[in-house]
C-alpha cells in the first residue's frame, strides 16, 4: 500500500508561481513512476506528466513550458512547480502512484486547490 499527501495549493495571482508537493509513505519501494493531474467540476480530469524511478520526466503539451516535475533526493518525494499561472489552471492538482504489475496508476492522493484568481 502506498499513501500519497500532496500539499502547496493555495490562491495565487495571475502571473504568479507555486510549486506543489506530493510525499509517498508505506510501500514507496515499490513505486516505479510518480505523476500529476488536475480535475476542474465540469471537465475532464487532464494527465498533466510524470516523473519515473529513474528520473525521467514529461509533461503534457498544453502545460509544457510552464510546468516543471522534479522529485527530491529521497524519491520519495514529487514536486509540481507552475509557473506563469493563468486563471484557467485553477483545479483540484491530485498526485498519483503506480506500483507494477498495475499497467495504470493505481494510487492517489486527496489532491490540493489552486485557485488563480485576482
Amino acid at each position: 500500500q502506498v499513501q500519497l499527501v500532496e500539499s502547496g495549493g493555495g490562491l495565487v495571482q495571475p502571473g504568479g508561481s507555486l510549486r506543489l508537493s506530493c510525499t509517498a509513505s508505506g510501500d514507496v519501494f515499490a513505486i516505479d513512476s510518480m505523476g500529476w493531474s488536475r480535475h476542474t467540476p465540469g471537465k475532464e480530469s487532464e494527465w498533466i506528466g510524470a516523473i519515473t524511478s529513474l528520473g525521467s520526466t514529461y509533461v503534457t503539451d498544453s502545460v509544457k513550458g510552464r510546468f516543471t516535475i522534479s522529485r527530491g533526493r529521497s524519491k520519495d518525494t514529487i514536486y509540481l512547480q507552475i509557473n506563469n499561472l493563468k486563471p484557467e489552471d485553477t483545479a483540484v492538482y491530485s498526485c498519483a502512484a503506480l506500483t507494477p504489475p498495475s499497467p495504470h496508476y493505481n494510487y492517489w492522493g486527496q489532491g490540493t486547490q489552486v485557485t488563480v484568481s485576482s
